[in-house]
């Protein structure tokens, strides 16, 4: 699968992204991520950020790993918001996803995430999971143009 220029250009400027499982049963779940995507696979960290993931266990308690382990189906949604609705636009990824836990894709993933969010420089992300997202289908809406000012308009 290759992504059209405009829409990778989108993707890499903009900052959150929802990422869209289920579990077994079909029962949604959808939650904020930060991300990377490169060439037809996004990447996006289990962080440090307060939560299940400090539990026992860790990661594998989180809905979100718990859903790609039972079903690797996902979907992941980044858009813009403008009060301009002229100005409005989305990407919808599709494809499946699965964890990478050690390794250099973790490695690598990892280092394309710290120079996208400086946040995570100052992290201890090399023991958490990566979910790795094969892209299958890239579906678009809307105005994708970056501003000078980026694709939030901020």
């Amino acid at each position: 699968m290759t992504i059209d220029p405009d829409v990778h250009r989108f993707l890499e400027h903009s900052r959150v992204a929802h990422l869209a499982t289920a579990d077994a049963s079909g029962n949604p779940s959808v939650v904020p991520i930060c991300y990377h995507v490169e060439g037809a696979r996004l990447y996006t960290v289990i962080d440090a950020k307060p939560k299940r993931a400090a539990m026992p266990g860790g990661a594998k308690h989180l809905r979100r790993v718990r859903n790609i382990l039972a079903n690797p189906s996902v979907a992941v949604v980044v858009d813009r918001w403008d009060e301009a609705w002229s100005r409005l636009g989305w990407v919808l990824l599709r494809g499946s996803a699965g964890l990478i836990e050690a390794g250099a894709e973790h490695e690598q993933a990892l280092e394309w995430l710290r120079m996208k969010y400086p946040q995570y420089r100052a992290m201890a992300l090399d023991s958490h999971p990566v979910i790795r997202m094969e892209i299958e289908s890239v579906r678009t809406w809307g105005d994708l143009a970056l501003t000078d000012t980026g694709p939030d308009g901020g």
